[in-house]
């Protein structure tokens, strides 16, 4: 793309602010000069005669909002909505509507209330990438389909190559070539690409899918971008959570753990995804930390778990509390043997009177029975929906916390997940694996597990605590399910290529910009689409143009299937795929792919 296409596109923009201002009721501009771009959305989404009429009188516009159908002319109001709602509009955001998001119904129309409802929110069908860098370097972020045609998207969603692979066990790290069907798998890399190319192997077989993703609170100390707008997280979500639900089996379940922040967006996305009868708990978590005094407000001591199922129940095996006590003691739920034989009875406490009145029965029906013959198994409290028991990390805690920065969570929390739907040597997934906890409980229950997390701190934290695990580390739930160590798990990356650029230009101040511009350039990795003559004559335009501009002229003109290396794309010689990443990558995804 050169610089003469961005000006086109801008004049394009500018035609149809200028139309607007004819307006013959004046409805699209302040009295300040400022285009009222919700009330022109209105109008085009309620067919507004006079805005038609408008887009009619200019050649441009009727090319590109009308479709002719039999010498009719078809006015495309959802193509004009995107459009006014452009970052020509917004410039200081990406956004259709700039935060907004509300509840519609299939007509497009917003609605406070009704049956027939989706959840509508800019940029709701593009692929977002979801960057995350460094705490001080949090960049924008890029929805793909702005930039891509939807071939380009499969292609950007491609199975990537690997590298840096390799298997630990007690005995230490081995560079590998081969990877193993029940082989444990820790991948570094953008957790929307590394799902895409997991998919071909694990699809259907994911029994158990547990997520805390970041919570959009703006303050995380999680270090993910954690400062996207609703409708930017919302489109992270989604495009996660589509993959997910293809690689979940029949009767598995997804657990996606949050706060208030999302909670009921969140929801209202699930419900699409995964259909609203395939909804099975909200589990609240009340993990009792100290907030200190709070004088203004219900102090905040919970989490919020939802628990989707993907089409079957699965089979699901209750927990029980054993450390709880109430003074009203109805819902102990116990057996009751005599001679060893199990008899059934209501849930009664041994001191409740109905609970010895029973028993009287049981003795005039059986004969008398000795106190010392009955045995009364206790087995706690049934765990319903909201979850007491387990606290959150304490910091001082050396046996569970490790080195991450917030987030952290409980072995035990993780563990009750688990052992609830899946079995012995069932698949377990994270792709939002921060410390590794997941992973770390399922290799312990003895669960073959998936972890995936792009930040950098997976090879000084999660892997490290990893390593532990299988050396027999002794935190959390090692001791109650008797774990010593063993087993073993794969670490590899994804192959980066043009993505190392992405995060440059998004930190980069002017001056280095302006090198990135010749360096890039003078690349193999740009955009089939630009014309690198006319991109080299236009060094000097490019300078002049504002640190912003440049950022996304910049973005534009790299080939966005090549942030990574495509697995189909690894024998050119250009991309410096090695013959033992080549061997693994035939490995994981087979001749076939």
């Amino acid at each position: 793309m050169s610089l003469n296409t961005l000006t086109k596109r801008e004049n394009f923009f500018t035609e149809l602010l200028n139309l607007l201002k004819l307006d013959p009721k004046n409805r699209f501009y302040s009295d300040n000069g400022e285009i009222l771009r919700n009330k022109v959305y209105e109008s085009a989404m309620k067919m507004d005669s006079d805005l038609i009429k408008l887009l009619l009188s200019s050649e441009r516009m009727k090319q590109k909002f009308f479709t002719k159908v039999d010498d009719i002319l078809v006015f495309d109001k959802i193509s004009f909505g995107w459009a006014i709602n452009n970052k020509a509009f917004l410039q200081d955001s990406y956004t259709r509507f700039k935060n907004t998001i509300g509840l519609i119904d299939s007509k497009e129309q917003f609605i406070s209330s009704k049956n027939d409802v989706v959840l509508s929110f800019p940029y709701k069908d593009c692929v977002l990438e979801g960057g995350q860098t460094k705490e001080d370097q949090k960049r924008g972020e890029i929805f793909y389909n702005e930039l891509l045609a939807p071939d380009d998207v499969d292609r950007l969603l491609a199975p990537k190559v690997f590298t840096n692979i390799k298997r630990y066990t007690k005995d230490g790290e081995e560079f590998i070539t081969e990877f193993k069907d029940n082989d444990n798998l820790l991948i570094k890399g953008n957790n929307l690409l590394a799902l895409s190319s997991i998919l071909k192997r694990y699809e259907g077989r994911v029994k158990c899918i547990y997520i805390d993703p970041p919570y959009n609170t703006g303050s995380d100390s999680f270090n993910y971008n954690d400062r996207y707008n609703h409708s930017t997280w919302l489109t992270f979500m989604k495009n996660r959570l589509q993959i997910a639900k293809s690689l979940l089996s029949s009767d598995g379940s997804i657990f996606i753990q949050c706060d208030d922040n999302e909670e009921a967006y969140l929801k209202i996305l699930l419900d699409e995804i995964f259909g609203r009868d395939k909804f099975m708990n909200q589990i609240i978590w009340r993990y009792r930390t100290y907030q200190g005094q709070v004088k203004d407000y219900f102090p905040k001591k919970h989490d919020v778990i939802f628990w989707y199922i993907n089409k079957e129940r699965p089979n699901f095996k209750l927990s029980y509390q054993d450390n709880y006590t109430d003074t009203v003691d109805y819902s102990r739920w116990k057996d009751f043997y005599v001679d060893g034989n199990k008899i059934k009875y209501p849930n009664y406490p041994k001191t409740d009177s109905r609970f010895t009145a029973y028993l009287d029965k049981y003795k005039k029906e059986h004969g008398q029975v000795k106190d010392g013959d009955i045995i009364y198994e206790v087995k706690g409290y049934i765990v319903d929906d909201v979850w007491e028991d387990i606290k959150a990390i304490d910091a001082k805690d050396k046996t569970q916390k490790t080195d991450f920065k917030g987030g952290q969570k409980p072995e035990e929390l993780i563990a009750r997940i688990i052992n609830s739907v899946t079995n012995e040597n069932d698949i377990i997934l994270d792709f939002h694996v921060g410390s590794g906890t997941t992973c770390a409980v399922a290799h312990k229950l003895k669960r073959q597990w998936i972890g995936i997390e792009q930040m950098d701190y997976i090879e000084t934290i999660t892997y490290k605590r990893l390593k532990d695990v299988v050396n027999g580390e002794q935190g959390g739930v090692s001791e109650s399910v008797n774990w010593h160590g063993g087993g073993s798990f794969v670490y590899c990356e994804l192959k980066e290529l043009n993505h190392k650029y992405i995060d440059e230009i998004q930190v980069a101040d002017d001056n280095k910009l302006n090198e990135l511009y010749k360096e890039i350039t003078d690349s193999e990795f740009i955009s089939y689409k630009a014309d690198i003559n006319k991109l080299k004559e236009s060094e000097q335009d490019f300078k002049e143009l504002s640190t912003e501009d440049k950022r996304n002229f910049l973005i534009q003109v790299l080939d966005k299937n090549l942030l990574y290396v495509n697995y189909c794309d690894m024998e050119d010689k250009d991309l410096a795929v090695t013959e033992e990443e080549k061997a693994f990558a035939r490995s994981f995804y087979g001749e076939g792919i």
